[in-house]
């Protein structure tokens, strides 16, 4: 079992998600009911949308990690799954996500644009469909 289909069945646990298929198109996604929250596009590389508001909140945390990278302009952070550590803190990063979707949109909150995938320079991906 990947990381990544690790950290899918452990999400499609919670009650408040569900899986989806992403509006990239890529990969597999999941939602809750306001919204795609990750998007899995490979076995090892995800997409979340933590929103500008938590990005802003956790910035110097999520850089200090070599498994995060924040796009400017995006309200997606990409976490590359390398080890069982990561898929902890991508699961804790969904509750930050999640709790972020609860509460009232930032005036200065940035249009929600598709994920990472495709986005700035990076990980290298592969779309890999269903792992």
């Amino acid at each position: 079992m990947t990381l990544a289909s690790r950290a899918l069945a452990q999400l499609a646990t919670w009650p408040d998600l569900r899986q989806a298929v992403p509006s990239c198109g890529q990969g597999q996604a999941v939602s809750s009911a306001k919204g795609e929250i990750v998007h899995f596009h490979s076995e090892r590389d995800v997409d979340l949308r933590l929103t500008d508001r938590a990005i802003r909140r956790f910035a110097k945390d999520l850089r200090h990690t070599g498994a995060i990278r924040i796009v400017p302009g995006s309200q997606w952070v990409t976490l590359r799954l390398d080890a069982a550590s990561d898929v902890d803190l991508l699961l804790t990063l969904v509750s930050v996500a999640l709790q972020a979707q609860q509460t009232p949109s930032d005036p200065a909150e940035r249009p929600l644009v598709g994920c990472n995938d495709q986005r700035g320079a990076g990980f290298v991906k592969a779309d890999l469909g269903v792992f």
